[in-house]
């Protein structure tokens, strides 16, 4: 009598305990060919559902508990699912043996590589130390395609960011943080364990002799390192720890915040970086140029300047202080001693925004001007953007980042397009842009972020938004004499990102900043400092706040202000 095997569909088991026994029921007659091999002869396979019916059908208590021939059809599909999982476990088992094989070659020449020991040659010429950026021919002379005249033999040092093998020769592109440069190892160097298993950011020492590169070849300052030794200082971690698979292009933005100190190291937020710093060169010498001096007001202050519902509060020896929301008020206290002023300082503002322009703390360009009035505020704005863009694209190296990170930047046109905020109101009305209740824009709306920023895409040009409603600007806005619905009050918008800059002339009279005071229900006892001013010899002032990485996002063409930070600190983020 042919034996039979048990596959019961609804209590079986396709594991351990079960044996394909009438007790012990298989679950799958798949499952049942694995163990057993699938034929029809000399085996019988008997099915069987015992405890469950098809929807809607009575079936017969009884029936349910008779075993049953597998059909035909269900034979041959377990037989095809059969065959498909033998075929693929054969490939994996070729696979894996080919890998062990290829595994265990590797790792004998890696052995083997272990052996090879290079050492510098002591008759070379004594290499000359250089950062890898250093192109003066007084320092570095390359040597020509085809010529017998050496080059400059050198001594670098750098992290690698680039790295591939080419037959015998290992191209290595070398970075330090000033600049790029290729190195070619060939001969025993690349047969060594170190270059063998080279990883990513490995940082190393190489010396070799500086070439020109041979007609159509391409790298970096148009030269190359042709090494004659090498030292590795610190092996960089590689496999599931590698650089690229930590901060991977594609990886969440949580992610890549994490690891933002990784993340520095790409050739995007450095070049982010290096041109912020001569962003900040070019504002100080343009301010310089102004015969404007830089002061450093305090961080740590105990009055408000944009409104209490934005300050981060702590404990300052068992009083109320907070981290400053502008260091306006502190700037206008000095114009009468030391002239016009500016500073380059943090400002931190407690708003739980996550737009792609809002940082909870950010880098703040202030400046506060005596004795004018606001056309020289609005002209001295307008030539001080236009100064900075000048200065910055001067220098060929930051050009060619901001030309890389955005290739359609032009410079703005002067003059700046002025529009009163009555004029915007009428144009986002015409344009069918709404308020953030969906409704038409009418005078007095607080003009939301989304609808300025939609109208200065349109227009593509930037604007110096002109004579906000008193309403809604900070309490020490100068009114216009000619409409005292409305204060001196500016924002600059530009396209991508929208308000760059807020300024204001300031109240200069005493009795209307006290006045002022009594309309927002502020005590003006700590402001007793500022108010001041007003007592001991008043002057027409006016000043303006710059948000150094919304000038970046702007100027580099970054889709938010956080990637123009170092290490950004926003709504729910305080590390790195």
């Amino acid at each position: 009598m042919a034996p039979s095997i048990y596959i019961d569909e609804d209590v079986g088991h396709d594991n351990d305990t079960a044996t394909g026994s009438e007790t012990a029921p298989y679950k799958t007659l798949l499952h049942a060919f694995v163990q057993h091999a699938p034929t029809t002869e000399g085996v019988q396979y008997l099915t069987r559902k015992s405890q469950t019916d098809a929807p809607g059908e009575d079936v017969d208590p009884a029936a349910k508990l008779e075993w049953k021939p597998a059909t035909k059809s269900a034979m041959k599909r377990a037989t095809n699912l059969y065959e498909q999982r033998k075929k693929k476990a054969a490939k994996e088992q070729e696979l894996a043996i080919r890998e062990k094989a290829e595994a265990d070659k590797r790792q004998k020449v890696l052995e083997e590589a272990k052996k090879v020991v290079i050492k510098e040659d002591a008759s070379l010429p004594k290499p000359v130390r250089i950062r890898l950026d250093v192109t003066d021919p007084a320092i570095v002379k390359l040597r020509a395609p085809g010529s017998d005249e050496p080059g400059t033999r050198v001594r670098v040092l750098g992290r690698v960011h680039r790295a591939r093998t080419q037959k015998d020769v290992v191209f290595i592109t070398l970075g330090d943080g000033y600049g790029y440069l290729q190195c070619i190892l060939t001969g025993d160097m690349v047969k060594t364990y170190d270059i063998m298993t080279l990883t990513l950011e490995t940082s190393m020492i190489i010396h070799g002799e500086m070439r020109a590169l041979p007609a159509g070849a391409h790298a970096p300052n148009g030269r190359e390192l042709h090494a004659d030794f090498f030292t590795i200082i610190g092996r960089a971690a590689g496999d599931k720890e590698a650089i690229t698979t930590r901060v991977a292009p594609d990886a969440d933005p949580q992610t890549l915040y994490d690891n933002r100190h990784l993340v520095l190291r790409g050739e995007t937020s450095s070049s982010v970086m290096k041109v912020r710093a001569a962003v900040l060169r070019a504002f100080r010498k343009t301010f310089e140029e102004s015969r404007m001096l830089e002061v450093t007001p305090p961080a740590m202050v105990q009055t408000q300047v944009e409104g209490g519902s934005t300050l981060f509060g702590f404990d300052y020896y068992g009083e109320n202080a907070y981290l400053t929301q502008s260091s306006q008020l502190y700037l206008e206290t000095c114009l009468p001693s030391l002239g016009d002023v500016y500073c380059v300082c943090p400002s931190f503002r407690a708003e739980k925004s996550l737009t792609r322009r809002h940082l909870s703390e950010y880098t703040h360009i202030e400046a506060e001007l005596d004795f004018i009035l606001f056309s020289d505020l609005l002209d001295h704005l307008e030539d001080v953007i236009c100064r900075v863009i000048d200065y910055t694209l001067a220098d060929p190296e930051i050009a060619g980042y901001i030309k890389t990170l955005n290739p359609d930047f032009k410079p703005p046109s002067r003059p700046f397009r002025r529009m009163k905020y009555s004029d915007a109101i009428d144009w986002l009305r015409e344009h069918d842009i709404s308020n953030e209740e969906g409704q038409p824009h009418t005078f007095g709306d607080d003009i939301a972020e989304a609808a300025e920023r939609k109208m200065t895409d349109i227009i593509n040009q930037p604007i110096f938004l002109t004579h906000f409603p008193a309403e809604i600007k900070a309490f020490y806005m100068k009114k216009d004499p000619e409409d005292r619905r409305v204060t001196e009050s500016v924002d600059v918008l530009m396209p991508g990102v929208g308000e760059i800059v807020g300024g204001s002339m300031r109240m200069d009279d005493w009795d209307e900043l006290m006045a002022a005071y009594k309309h927002e229900g502020m005590d003006p006892n700590p402001y007793y400092w500022y108010t001041d001013q007003r007592k001991y010899g008043t002057s027409p002032h006016g000043g303006y706040g710059l948000g150094l990485e919304r000038f970046l996002a702007w100027l580099c063409a970054r889709y938010t202000v956080r990637d123009c930070s170092l290490y950004p600190r926003f709504t729910g983020r305080c590390t790195p």
